[in-house]
């Protein structure tokens, strides 16, 4: 065992619906859980908007952290128990810190605040790890190269590649956590994948983590849950609905913000954040707590665009959606141009979707992610990758998989549609509801 273990005196453990326990037994570990940091992530839901359609998705990214660091823990001491000599032990502080750590700048409703103001939550998680932080005090305790040895495999550019494969690959401790844990609180039966199985087969080999080829139908099982959640719970479209009006907020307030309008409330670090000047302390200020009482003062402000909007998402009011299989851009400027001479706001009353998710991607010759494929091990100590030997995942490999959304709100496009030229109109049904 690595001489950075300093176990605790008494084990201590959590209580989780996933994995039943999470067993904590080293004392650096038990310290970065209680930095304010980490306890920041409490305050930060795992799966931001679907809440709004999957009522019970209210776990929290800290829940989450826990659950990939003790996938990883118990991965480690499966090696360790087997004495695989392809495993570098002095390598499991690094493993497991950077499993604890992983999601560590994901800021309010993540993915859209995200996209919202171009950042990226694995540059913050960094720059947490990296900065004036409790966090970075208690991994500089175990050695001074600590933060940066897992800002590294956080960045997937650690020199111990079998490391970042244990946390960032197509079957990883973060990906068989969200799957069993979003599947748990969402309520749906797709993400539950036989995990013990998973972790009994996994080998580390030749610097990467394998598969034991016997285990390849329960790998199998994996990778069809994970497609089934993107496509029934990840790109809900009532989610994408929502996530579309949480975006505009955040893009409506910037513009408010740069055309110099005086909000009734702006609470720091709002201005920063506008600005693209966060520090990380005031980052760590960012939650769903101060976002949502933020949008309830937005509700009542001036701009009738900033308050419908944050109405809109408060109250669940959200746009309605038609499928459609293409659209061409010729189209979209005449719905465009339709609604804006209706007078509707076609930059805020309509929007386009396109999810695509790729199940599985092979590893093709030209291809420099060594660590995008799933390789099996056989009796012969040969490695295949996972689609030359399945014909499932063959089946789904490489597969986009998608349709466009058009989302409008549904009343007022409603009150105008009799202005709005026949064969645009024809493209938004309208019901009794």
């Amino acid at each position: 065992m690595s001489n950075h273990i300093k176990p605790l005196r008494e084990e201590k453990v959590f209580k989780d619906p996933v994995h039943n326990y999470v067993h904590v037994q080293d004392r650096t570990i038990w310290s970065l859980i209680n930095t304010s940091e980490f306890q920041r992530l409490r305050r930060i839901r795992q799966l931001g908007t679907t809440y709004l359609t999957f009522h019970g998705a209210e776990h929290s990214r800290f829940s989450h952290s826990l659950g990939v660091y003790e996938i990883t823990r118990r991965i480690i001491s499966q090696f360790e128990r087997n004495n695989y000599p392809d495993w570098p032990v002095e390598e499991n502080m690094v493993a497991m810190c950077a499993a604890l750590l992983h999601d560590l700048g994901h800021g309010p409703f993540s993915h859209s605040i995200e996209e919202a103001f171009e950042m990226d939550h694995e540059d913050w998680t960094c720059k947490i790890i990296l900065g004036d932080t409790d966090v970075n005090r208690i991994l500089r305790e175990v050695s001074e190269d600590m933060p940066e040895r897992v800002a590294s495999v956080i960045r997937k550019d650690y020199e111990q590649e079998i490391v970042v494969n244990l946390i960032t690959s197509p079957l990883d401790a973060d990906r068989m956590d969200y799957l069993l844990r979003d599947a748990y609180f969402t309520g749906v039966n797709y993400g539950t994948i036989d995990i013990d199985r998973i972790l009994r087969m996994l080998r580390p080999y030749n610097g990467r983590i394998v598969v034991k080829e016997s285990g390849m139908h329960a790998v199998e099982d994996y990778l069809m849950s994970r497609y089934q959640m993107y496509w029934q719970v990840y790109f809900h479209p009532v989610t994408r609905s929502s996530e579309i009006i949480l975006r505009q907020i955040f893009r409506r307030a910037g513009e408010l913000y740069h055309q110099g309008y005086t909000f009734e409330f702006l609470p720091n670090p709002l201005p920063q954040l506008f600005k693209n000047e966060l520090t990380v302390k005031e980052y760590l200020k960012l939650d769903e707590s101060l976002i949502q009482t933020t949008f309830m003062q937005w509700s009542e402000e001036q701009d009738s665009i900033l308050s419908e909007l944050c109405c809109r998402f408060l109250h669940r009011r959200l746009y309605k959606y038609v499928e459609v299989e293409s659209i061409d851009q010729e189209t979209v400027e005449r719905i465009r141009s339709s609604f804006k001479n209706a007078g509707l706001n076609p930059e805020y009353d309509f929007e386009i979707d396109f999810p695509t998710d790729l199940p599985y991607d092979v590893l093709l010759p030209n291809n420099s992610k060594r660590g995008s494929q799933i390789l099996l091990l056989n009796k012969k100590d040969e490695l295949r990758e996972i689609s030359e030997v399945s014909d499932i995942v063959r089946s789904i490999t490489g597969l986009h998989r998608g349709k466009y959304h058009l989302y409008y709100p549904h009343h007022k496009v409603a009150e105008v549609i009799s202005l709005l030229p026949a064969d645009i109109a024809a493209i938004f049904p309208f019901s009794a509801d």
